[in-house]
């Protein structure tokens, strides 16, 4: 039926459309700060039997061995992060700059009260000396920084996420708090909501927070930033893949309505 590879047809333009989509935004992203790559995945849609498998033929003397199953087209299914691959190392040279290498989110707590997750770690101290986002939402938990560190003193980050300050002069360092992590049983249920947030929802799983080196959880690097793992050389090659797959839907629309048109002047 011609109408049929029409509608056919077009669910592939609308999948390539949202293929495109993904593969811009993967773009536009390639150097934001812990962006990590998505990846549009797809699955076929409901078939119909212009001859069922598997039953007996005319005579009900042996079993069809195939049938005749036409496909309705395709549907995207998710729109997977790549969460597990590393994005390269940054120097910055700033202090107050943490990359996590390896497994593991940040977490942070907005003005309303609200819990996300981070991988950019280009943190900031606020008025009261509170470690923050650059959005100034507080690092969790709360790591308050005196005064005077900001203006004479050095702030060391070490791997296992201890926050330590000396003054000039000291001779010792002083604690002022634990950097967590935390970790998710899916990473790929976390939901994506800008400003380098993910949010917690059913399908992740509750949060299992830990300290950076524990056993399934990464490192700390201070004055280090992760880049976006986004590669623009694959995400050029996708886009033109994506580029002929819509066109190549376009042409079965084409090749369809004038295979209609045919019929219509015979009809006449």
């Amino acid at each position: 039926m011609v109408m049929r590879s029409l509608s056919i047809a077009a669910t592939g333009m609308n999948a390539q459309q949202t293929n495109l989509d993904v593969i811009a935004n993967n773009i536009a992203n390639v150097n934001t700060t812990g962006y990590k790559r998505a990846r549009a995945e797809f699955t076929d849609l409901m078939y119909t039997a212009e001859r069922m498998v598997g039953v007996p033929n005319a005579g009900a003397d042996t079993m069809v061995p195939e049938g005749a199953m036409i496909g309705l087209g395709v549907r995207t299914a998710a729109v997977r992060r790549t969460h597990d691959i590393q994005g390269s190392y940054v120097e910055t040279g700033n202090q107050l700059n943490v990359l996590i290498e390896g497994r593991g989110y940040f977490e942070i707590q907005d003005a309303n009260g609200n819990t996300f997750y981070t991988r950019a770690g280009a943190f900031n101290l606020n008025a009261d000396g509170q470690l923050v986002t650059l959005d100034g939402n507080l690092v969790q938990p709360v790591i308050t920084v005196p005064d005077q560190i900001g203006k004479d003193g050095k702030i060391t980050i070490t791997r296992d996420g201890r926050v330590l300050y000396r003054l000039d002069g000291d001779a010792e360092q002083t604690e002022l708090g634990q950097l967590n992590l935390v970790n998710f049983t899916n990473q790929s249920g976390l939901e994506p909501v800008g400003d380098n947030l993910f949010r917690e929802t059913a399908a992740s799983g509750a949060p299992l927070v830990g300290n950076p080196g524990d056993e399934n959880y990464g490192v700390l690097h201070q004055g280090y930033l992760e880049a976006s793992n986004v590669d623009p050389v694959r995400e050029i090659t996708d886009l033109i893949a994506a580029q002929r797959a819509y066109e190549m839907n376009s042409k079965v629309i084409q090749t369809a309505d004038e295979m209609s048109a045919v019929v219509s002047k015979n009809l006449r």
